[in-house]
C-alpha cells in the first residue's frame, strides 16, 4: 500500500515542483535586458493619498519610484506588476532636463522645484550617456549643448529668481540699472565666453552675440537719401564696419536687441540722421566736385564714433563709396565744372607766361645786379689789398728797427758783462796774489830768513826720493840708514 501510494505521489509532486518552477520562472520573473529598467507597480496595500501619483513607499499601492536595472528578479505577480521601457539615452552634444511629476506644488510664481519633494522643473541638468529615469515620475526633455564659437560670446537671462523690484530695489542710477545678478530675474551683468556650456533653458535663456567686426552696406535700394541744400534729392552709398565690446553685449541685448536690432536702431537712423541734417546744408554741386565728399565722410565717421561709443559701439570705419545726384544735373554741373575747368586752365597758362617774362626779366636784372656787385667787390678787394700790403711793409720796417734796437741794447748788455767779468777777475788774481804773499812771508818768517826756507823747500822736493843715506862716523867709519820714503812731509814722514 505504501508503495502505491509513494508511486502515486512521486509523480504528483514533481508535477507541482515543475509547475511551482515554471510559474516562478514565467510568472515571477522579471529581467531588463541591456539598455532597459523595470518599472514595479505594487496591486496590494494601502491606497495612495488623493493628491499623489507613485507610492510613497513599498506599502503603497501604485507606481513605485525606485526602478529595477539590467539584471533578473523575481517578483510574486499577484502582488506586483511590471512594466519594461528603455532607459533614458542622452546622446553626445546634448543634455537632459527633468521635469518631476510628483510631489508638493510649487510655490506661487515659482517654475522651479525649490526642493525634492516638489513638483516642477529640476535645476540640475543630465549629462550625456544612458540613465535609469522612472518615466512614470519624470518627464526628459531633451536640448542641444550650447556652443559659443570664438568671437562670440553669451549673453544670460535669468528666468527665475527676485523680481527686479522686489526686496531691495536694483539700482537704477548708472547706464546699466536693469542689469541684475545671479539672485533675480534678468539679464546678467556676466557673459559665457566661449565653449560648450550645459545651462538648463528653463532657468537661464542665453543669447548669443557676434563680438567680431559687422559690416554693413547701404546701396542700391538701401542707400541713404536726402535733399540738398538747393533742393535736389542725394543718394548716398557706403560701408559701416563695427563691432560691439564684450562689457556692453549684455546691455544693448536687454535694451535694444539682436545684432540687426542694433543695426536698425542705432547704427541705420544714427547714419540717415546725420546724412538729412548735414546734407541738407551743401548744394548739389558741392557732392559732385570738390573735396565735399571726403569732408561729410570725416564728419560721419566722427559723429558715429561719439553717437555709438554711449552704447558700447566701435566704429572701425566709415567709407562713402559714392554720392549720387539727379542724372539730370550731374551732366550739366560736371559739364560747367569741366568748362571752369577749361578756362582756369587757360587763365593759368596766361599767368604762367606773364610769370616767366616777369621771372625772365627778374633774372637779367638780377645778373646785371649780379656784375655790378662782382666789379664792386673786385674794387674793394683790390683796395683792401693795397691796404693790406702798405701795413704789411710799415709793420716790417717796425718789426726791423725794433729788432735793430734790441740788438743794440743787447751788444751794450754783452760789453758791459764782460767789463764786470774782468773786473771780477781782476780782484781775484789779485786776491790771490795777495793771499800767496801772505802765505809766503809767514814761511820766511817760520824758517827765519829767505835762505833758510829755499833751503826747506829744496828739501822738502828731494826727501822723498832719497832711500837711505851714507855718511862718516866719528872714527871714520862708514855707515848707511835706510829711509822710508814718505809722500808728504805733513803727514809725519822724515
Amino acid at each position: 500500500m505504501g508503495k502505491i501510494l509513494s508511486a502515486l505521489l512521486l509523480p504528483f509532486i514533481a508535477a507541482v515542483l515543475s509547475a511551482v518552477f515554471l510559474f516562478i520562472w514565467y510568472g515571477c520573473r522579471i529581467e531588463p535586458g541591456n539598455g532597459e529598467i523595470a518599472v514595479l507597480i505594487r496591486k496590494t496595500g494601502k491606497n495612495l493619498p488623493s493628491d499623489a501619483i507613485l507610492a510613497p513607499s513599498a506599502e503603497y499601492k501604485g507606481v513605485q519610484l525606485e526602478v529595477l536595472g539590467e539584471g533578473r528578479y523575481f517578483y510574486n505577480p499577484y502582488t506586483w506588476d511590471w512594466k519594461i521601457v528603455p532607459v533614458t539615452d542622452i546622446p553626445a552634444g546634448k543634455f537632459g532636463v527633468l521635469v518631476r511629476k510628483f510631489g508638493k506644488n510649487l510655490p506661487e510664481g515659482e517654475i522651479i522645484a525649490p526642493g525634492p519633494d516638489f513638483k516642477g522643473i529640476v535645476r540640475e541638468v543630465l549629462g550625456t550617456g544612458k540613465h535609469r529615469i522612472n518615466p512614470f515620475a519624470y518627464d526628459v526633455h531633451v536640448h542641444d549643448d550650447i556652443r559659443i564659437m570664438p568671437g562670440n560670446i553669451g549673453v544670460v537671462t535669468n528666468l527665475a529668481g527676485n523680481d527686479l523690484f522686489s526686496g531691495a530695489a536694483n539700482d537704477l542710477k548708472n547706464a546699466n540699472g536693469f542689469l541684475v545678478d545671479k539672485s533675480r530675474k534678468g539679464v546678467l551683468k556676466e557673459v559665457l565666453k566661449e565653449g560648450t556650456h550645459r545651462i538648463n533653458p528653463y532657468i537661464r535663456s542665453i543669447s548669443i552675440v557676434n563680438i567680431q567686426s559687422q559690416r554693413y552696406e547701404f546701396s542700391g535700394k538701401d542707400a541713404i537719401g536726402f535733399i540738398s541744400l538747393d533742393g535736389f534729392p542725394i543718394s548716398l552709398e557706403g560701408t559701416v564696419e563695427f563691432n560691439i565690446s564684450a562689457e556692453s553685449a549684455p546691455r544693448l541685448t536687454h535694451e535694444v536687441g539682436d545684432m540687426d536690432d542694433i543695426l536698425k536702431k542705432l547704427i541705420l537712423p544714427s547714419v540717415s540722421g546725420f546724412a538729412r541734417i548735414e546734407g541738407s546744408k551743401k548744394s548739389a554741386t558741392e557732392f559732385i566736385v570738390g573735396e565735399s565728399r571726403q569732408v561729410f565722410q570725416n564728419q560721419l565717421e566722427e559723429f558715429l564714433r561719439k553717437t555709438c561709443k554711449v552704447w558700447g559701439i566701435s566704429i572701425n570705419s566709415v567709407l562713402i563709396r559714392d554720392i549720387l545726384p539727379p542724372q539730370e544735373i550731374a551732366e550739366i554741373i560736371r559739364n560747367r565744372e569741366l568748362a571752369e575747368q577749361e578756362a582756369k586752365k587757360f587763365k593759368q597758362q596766361i599767368e604762367q607766361a606773364r610769370s616767366a617774362s616777369a621771372l625772365e626779366q627778374q633774372r637779367m636784372l638780377a645778373q646785371q645786379r649780379k656784375s655790378k656787385v662782382q666789379a664792386e667787390t673786385a674794387r674793394i678787394t683790390a683796395e683792401i689789398a693795397a691796404r693790406q700790403a702798405q701795413m704789411q711793409r710799415t709793420i716790417e720796417a717796425k718789426t726791423d728797427l725794433e729788432t735793430a734796437s734790441i740788438q743794440y741794447q743787447s751788444a751794450q748788455a754783452a760789453a758791459q758783462a764782460k767789463l764786470v767779468l774782468a773786473e771780477a777777475d781782476r780782484k781775484i788774481i789779485a786776491a790771490k796774489n795777495d793771499s800767496e804773499v801772505q802765505v809766503l812771508k809767514r814761511n820766511v818768517e817760520a824758517y827765519g830768513s829767505g835762505d833758510a826756507y829755499v833751503r826747506g823747500l829744496l828739501y822738502e822736493k828731494l826727501g822723498p826720493r832719497i832711500q837711505s843715506i851714507l855718511t862718516r862716523g866719528l872714527n871714520g867709519g862708514l855707515f848707511g840708514l835706510p829711509l822710508v820714503p814718505v809722500r808728504n812731509v805733513d803727514q809725519g814722514g822724515k
